[in-house]
């Protein structure tokens, strides 16, 4: 991904679906967002250090298309803190094309809120 626009991490305030395009399986769900990674929930434990290809659907009010593939690998993972039964997964994103990351920047603007600094150390994901 040649550009990389700066952009804070924000919560995710929307319910969005991630799925794994290889496997057609649900992957998580959006709970944090930048630039350059995103944070999913996920009902089982990812295996760090993997590459993804990522198949997100889309809503109408930030793109025309109903979805977008990119790829992403996951950097970290942990059990929640709160619900032992999830795990919140890091991932950095690796290749996405210049009209999805706009699109992406889109998400960001329309569903983003900025997250709280002490939350900050549990969800760091951002790579300069």
């Amino acid at each position: 991904m040649p550009e990389r626009r700066h952009l804070d991490r924000r919560q995710f305030s929307y319910y969005m679906r991630v799925m794994n395009e290889d496997t057609g399986q649900l992957l998580g769900h959006l709970t944090d967002i930048s630039a350059s990674g995103f944070k999913l929930d996920c009902q089982k434990a990812v295996a760090v250090n993997t590459r993804y290809v990522l198949h997100l659907d889309l809503t109408s009010d930030i793109a025309t298309k109903q979805f977008m593939v990119f790829s992403a690998t996951s950097r970290w993972c942990r059990a929640d803190r709160f619900d032992p039964t999830s795990f919140n997964v890091g991932f950095q994103i690796l290749e996405m094309s210049p009209g999805d990351m706009d699109i992406f920047v889109r998400m960001f603007e329309k569903y983003g809120s900025p997250t709280k600094s002490a939350d900050k150390s549990s969800t760091d994901y951002m790579w300069r």
